[in-house]
């Protein structure tokens, strides 16, 4: 059975995944479409993926020190869907590599933060980045659902185990390559 450090890079990486079919899909809409008003939290797509990114970088700038932290959990950080995306990558990069640097211990470490209130908060560190990354999970559902309702037939699905699937795949073929003469 693999260890927490496994399974939290393991969920960076479907991180990244889900967010590339996500924006693919955003970026099949027209602008107006894109930020149409659905109903959802953070009313729009645009919204919806603007705060994924805020949430983010107040999470990385928590267990780093480093980055940009916005203050407000519905600011918008970029209004250019193409900037979001360049960005949204560079998130996820620094999400895989902060979690691939990590130790058991380190991940069994209590760490502290404060809110967005500035209420100090302390838990083990793996609480804090399984929040973040089920908070992901959560408004892809949301960014989904506004997909559907602005008729996208068939949004992609962003399933873990379709996830899970196509890594095993990628793994095989070059499992297959690697043996090849």
């Amino acid at each position: 059975m693999p260890d927490l450090s496994t399974h939290l890079r393991s969920m960076a990486a479907y991180n990244r995944w889900a967010n590339r079919r996500l924006y693919a899909a955003a970026a099949a809409l027209p602008d107006d479409e894109y930020r149409r008003p659905a109903g959802a939290y953070f009313g729009s797509l645009h919204g919806t993926l603007n705060h994924l990114l805020v949430t983010d970088r107040l999470w990385m700038r928590r267990m780093t020190g480093t980055g940009d932290a916005p203050n407000r959990l519905d600011a918008t950080l970029f209004e250019r869907l193409e900037e979001l995306r360049e960005a949204r990558e560079r998130e996820d990069e620094r999400i895989i590599n902060h979690v691939d640097g990590l130790s058991a211990a380190d991940l069994e470490a209590d760490f502290e933060y404060a809110t967005t209130k500035g209420k100090p908060q302390r838990q083990p560190r793996w609480e804090a980045l399984t929040h973040l990354f089920n908070h992901h999970t959560h408004h892809r559902g949301q960014a989904h659902a506004i997909l559907t309702r602005l008729g996208v037939a068939e949004p992609p699905p962003l399933d873990l185990l379709i996830a899970q699937r196509e890594a095993a795949a990628r793994a095989a073929a070059g499992a297959a390559t690697a043996d090849a003469p």
